[in-house]
């Protein structure tokens, strides 16, 4: 999408307008409606601005500019320089037209990547940062099927389900939207430098905070708004009592936007965050499919290239394994008989590779194929491990060889 890029008089105001300490968004769109662009608001009398958005919205615009100004925006006209990058203003038609149906729209969008994206039909993905082996897997996997159905998949670069729900979004044609709530020139987490670079050149990276802003608490909150704005819908995939996802679904549904949860156990913390919302009135979903019917996207046909490529997913390419049941206890068994005699049982949380196993767990019944993927532990290692943690009364082996943590209490 082409457009026109603000001249430096333009951005210069624009850029004023945006930094102006206590303007919030919401009275400088009132500005805007009443006055058009930015020069015009900066032509008018305390007076004229007072009655319009309120004395503080007055005193803000009238304060002059700090001796600073010349030199950011000498940056952020260098930063739009830059292939990829893109500053799109309130009154530009590249404007996100989603963002404009919320109250407070930002008046600068810093943009890495593919502005096309920010146009698109799109479904944020939300949870916990300290997300369970199950929660990345789900995540990935929905924001995957939503990304191949043509559905841009947003959210918000933090550890856990948002990285999971980007990587996802990636596999697909719908993309990925980060919005960070740090400058467009920073990467927090660190840890997720690789991520966003693969996102800005693949899809798109947004912010509304100054270059160079770094992250602060506050301003996450102000950044899971825009979420929220973005899209059709929010769903949550994990989220502790007090989470931020919770915020990002409350402003979902004071924007008018859909707000839909993923279950869990009822002895998961990380589902508890879920089953509240679900309580509020938030839609339970199962699987991507259901996602889509709820929000009234028609699901995109996938080839049979494309169902083959699910088929052979990397959770399948170890099906080869022992079938979990009857040989895998003998395996474990037999490894366990050919060690020397020992002492009482061992702490399993002690132990590494127990505390490894109990962490891929999760609190839903797993497989003995994923738990191998999850955990990368040899056969013998895995088995053996299992057994412990059985005998210890940590573990449940359920029918049809799935095994479950043991909840005491």
């Amino acid at each position: 999408m082409q457009t026109l890029p603000a001249t430096r008089i333009e951005l210069a105001a624009w850029l004023r307008l945006s930094i102006a300490p206590g303007l919030k968004p919401a009275a400088l769109r009132l500005l805007l409606r009443a006055f058009g662009l930015p020069e015009a608001i900066f032509a008018q009398s305390r007076e004229t601005l007072a009655e319009v958005a309120g004395e503080a919205a007055a005193r803000a615009v009238l304060t002059p500019s700090g001796p600073t100004l010349d030199g950011e925006l000498d940056a952020v006209l260098a930063w739009r320089e830059q292939p990829g990058n893109q500053i799109v203003t309130l009154d530009d038609p590249a404007y996100p037209p989603a963002l404009l149906t919320m109250p407070d729209p930002p008046p600068l969008l810093y943009i890495k990547g593919r502005l096309d994206l920010l146009h698109t039909r799109a479904v944020a993905l939300v949870g916990s940062r300290s997300a369970t082996p199950q929660g990345i897997e789900d995540a990935r996997r929905f924001a995957r099927d939503l990304s191949a159905a043509g559905v841009t998949v947003v959210s918000g670069l933090a550890l856990g389900i948002d990285g999971a729900a980007h990587r996802g979004g990636l596999e697909g044609v719908g993309g990925t939207v980060a919005v960070v709530g740090t400058g467009a020139d920073l990467v927090y987490p660190a840890a997720h430098h690789a991520l966003a670079r693969q996102i800005a050149a693949q899809g798109a990276i947004l912010s509304e905070w100054p270059l160079g802003t770094p992250a602060r608490a506050a301003n996450f909150p102000q950044r899971n708004r825009l979420i929220a704005g973005l899209v059709s819908g929010v769903v949550i995939v994990e989220a502790a009592m007090r989470s931020g996802s919770l915020i990002t679904a409350r402003l979902a549904n004071e924007m008018g936007r859909d707000v839909l949860a993923l279950p869990g156990s009822i002895h998961a913390p990380l589902s508890r965050g879920c089953h509240r919302m679900i309580k509020q009135g938030a839609r339970l979903v199962e699987t991507p499919d259901e996602v889509l019917e709820e929000l009234g996207f028609a699901p995109r046909p996938v080839s049979d290239a494309g169902s083959a490529a699910k088929r052979a997913g990397p959770l399948q390419h170890v099906g080869s394994r022992v079938p979990s049941g009857g040989m895998a206890s003998q395996a474990a068994a037999a490894t366990l008989a050919s060690s020397p005699p020992a002492g009482p049982a061992p702490q399993p949380a002690r132990d590494p590779d127990a505390q490894r196993l109990l962490a891929a767990l999760g609190h839903a019944p797993t497989t003995l194929e994923i738990l191998a993927a999850r955990t990368e532990m040899q056969d013998a290692a895995l088995h053996a491990t299992l057994l412990q943690l059985e005998l210890a009364g940590e573990v449940t082996l359920l029918p049809g060889g799935r095994f479950m943590r043991a909840h005491h209490d």
